[in-house]
Formats: structure tokens, C-alpha cells, sequence
């Protein structure tokens, strides 16, 4: 074997080793690619492994920014390039590529007239190459770039466009994940809506729209460990069953939405406002600054105001009863409200003795 044979086989072997390693590189960008979560992590993996694929002095990663422009998200260089700029696509080599989905060869930049040349007359490159991100519909393109005169080989360009192509695999993913996630997001939302809406229902009137029974014991309940004090309102409207009998059940009901709102224009202090079922309404106020006196006062001038506003085929009235007693103790709430229930019987009792 000759000198000269010798040499072209030491150059092959160099050029095989070389391919090997590169192949390499390629085999772990491909590995770290799909395990990117985010666009940043992507950017970070393509410029640095486009660099050492193809040995150049700078590298970009380009998006296709909706088809018009072209935006130089990332770089990997010797000194800056256009890194966060935006151009319009048919005015840079990038947009060329993106637009006619194949990669470009330019060894002398200033001899080709798709090249912007005042965009690159402040930078270093007199080389460069680019592939496209995805040849069937581009969304980026990946650019390598020289500082002297360069043309790449076959093998340089094919390991390019095979990390081009895994990058556009990854960012699909992140495309994919990211809707599955706002999916998840959106229907644990809806979840919790439907669960708050639930939760409300199961301790909401839903005729007046006060707390219900099991509403009222579950606040009251809890709240009676907490507390000083505590004042139970005690309720009952007058001469419900005679409007249903005389008017109906629907006039029986506006009896009831009116004196619900006799009650929150009342009593807009109290921590519970609750229809316990029928003609009973109940207020529970923790902690207490009015009186008892003050109590009956604004009840009686809510409800004036209440009659005076419209005719109706009833006047709404009520009986009432009113305990205070020390908190600390959950389990005398039935005891306060039988006593708060007494007071009210006693009330309505001594009006129709005086009627």
C-alpha cells in the first residue's frame, strides 16, 4: 500500500471517529429532548448541541412567529448575533427556509442576495447554514454560523436536520402536554365550581336563599367553641297557613322571600340568617354589640317599611323570641334555641290574648 493510500485511510478513520462521536452528541440532544417540560429547556439543548454537531462559531434558534415574522428566540456564538429580534419572514434566510421547507447551504454571505446583508454586516459571520424545524409545515429553524469562509459537509447537514427534526418532536410534545395540562386545570375548575355550587345547595334554602337547617347547625356549631357570646333571634311569621288557604301557595311564598329580606335589611351584622323549615327563621350573631332591644327595634322598622312599599294580599308580621348566653359550648345550641322557641310561642300566645 502506498503513502498516499495510507493517508486517505487514516483520513477516513478520522472522519469515521469524528461522525461517531457527533452521532453521539446527537443520540444524548435526542434523550435530554424528550425530557424537555419547557421551551426554554429545548433552547438550551438545540443551540448548544448545534454547535458542537457542526463545529461552528454560533448557532440560532429560530421561531416562525404566525407565518410573517421570523424571531430569533435563543443563540449559541462568539459574539451576539439577533438574539429576541424579530424580522419579517421574507426578508431573512430563516423565512426563506421556513417558507420553502428546506435547508440552505450559503458559504459566502455577501454573495447571496437572500442574505439582509446590513443585518449581518455588525456580526462575524461570513458562513452559515440553516435547516428548517419541521419540513412538512416549519415551525423554527435552526441556523449554524462561521467565521471564515465554510461549506458543510453532507453528514454535517443531515445531523443537523436529524436534531431539527427531533426539536420539532419536542416542542410538539410541550404543545400537547400544555394542552392536557390547561384541560386538567379547566376541568378541576369545573370540579370545584360544581362542587362549591353542591356544597351551597346542600346548606342553602332554596326557596329564600338563607342558610337552611343543617347550614345553620353546622356554622352555629362550630363557631360556639370559639365565641364569648352568642344571641339567637328566634322567628316565626304570622298567619302563613291562612295566606295559603285564602291566597295560595305562591303569595305564601313571597311571604317568605319578603321577611328573608326583612331580615338581611335588619340584621346585616348577623353571621347566620337561616329559614330552619316552614315559618321559622332564626339569626345567630356572635359576639354581639347591639342589644336584644336594638334587635327588636330595626326588625319592627324593616318590616314597616316592607308593608308601606306595596299592596299585597296579606301584611307581614312575625313573632319572635331572643336569648343571649356565654359561648364555649356547642352542644347547648338546641337548648338555646328551644329556650329562644319558647319566647317566641309566648310572644304570639299574648297577642292573640290581646286580640
Amino acid at each position: 500500500m502506498s503513502a498516499l493510500d495510507q493517508g486517505d485511510d487514516t483520513r477516513d478513520g478520522a472522519d469515521l471517529r469524528r461522525f461517531a462521536q457527533r452521532a453521539d452528541l446527537l443520540v444524548a440532544a435526542v434523550q435530554e429532548l424528550s425530557l424537555a417540560r419547557d421551551l426554554a429547556e429545548i433552547q438550551r439543548i438545540v443551540r448548544t448541541t448545534a454547535r458542537a454537531l457542526t463545529g461552528s462559531d454560533g448557532t440560532t434558534f429560530v421561531l416562525n412567529d404566525g407565518g410573517l415574522y421570523c424571531y430569533y428566540a435563543d443563540e449559541d456564538a462568539i459574539a451576539p448575533l439577533w438574539k429576541g429580534l424579530k424580522f419579517p419572514q421574507e426578508t431573512c434566510i430563516s423565512g426563506w427556509v421556513m417558507r420553502n421547507r428546506q435547508a440552505v447551504i450559503v458559504p459566502d454571505i455577501y454573495a447571496d442576495p437572500r442574505i439582509p446583508h446590513d443585518a449581518y454586516r455588525p456580526t462575524f459571520v461570513k458562513s452559515l447554514t440553516m435547516v428548517p424545524i419541521r419540513t412538512l409545515d416549519p415551525i423554527g429553524a435552526i441556523g449554524a454560523y462561521w467565521a471564515d469562509t465554510h461549506v458543510p459537509t453532507s453528514a454535517d447537514l443531515q445531523l443537523l436536520q436529524a436534531l431539527a427534526d427531533s426539536t420539532s418532536v419536542a416542542m410538539e410534545n410541550l404543545r400537547v402536554q400544555g394542552e392536557l395540562e390547561r384541560r386538567v386545570i379547566e376541568r378541576t375548575e369545573e370540579l370545584t365550581r360544581a362542587n362549591s355550587a353542591i356544597r351551597a345547595l346542600s346548606v342553602t334554602d332554596e326557596l329564600t336563599g338563607l342558610t337552611n337547617r343543617r347550614g345553620f347547625y353546622t356554622v352555629c356549631e362550630r363557631a360556639m367553641a370559639h365565641i364569648r357570646r352568642v344571641m339567637l333571634v328566634y322567628l316565626d311569621v304570622d298567619g302563613l297557613k291562612r295566606v295559603n288557604d285564602l291566597h295560595g301557595h305562591a303569595a305564601g311564598d313571597d311571604m317568605l322571600t319578603g321577611f328573608a329580606a326583612v331580615l338581611r335589611v335588619a340584621l346585616p351584622e348577623a353571621n347566620v340568617l337561616a329559614r330552619l323549615g316552614g315559618d321559622e327563621f332564626c339569626a345567630a350573631l356572635f359576639d354581639p354589640v347591639a342589644s336584644a332591644e336594638d334587635m327588636r327595634r330595626r326588625l319592627a322598622a324593616a318590616l314597616d317599611v316592607f308593608n308601606a312599599a306595596a299592596t299585597r294580599p296579606y301584611r307581614l308580621s312575625f313573632s319572635l323570641g331572643i336569648v343571649e348566653a356565654e359561648g364555649g359550648d356547642a352542644g347547648m345550641l338546641d337548648s338555646l334555641l328551644q329556650q329562644a322557641d319558647e319566647l317566641m310561642y309566648r310572644e304570639k300566645n299574648a297577642r292573640r290574648v290581646a286580640n
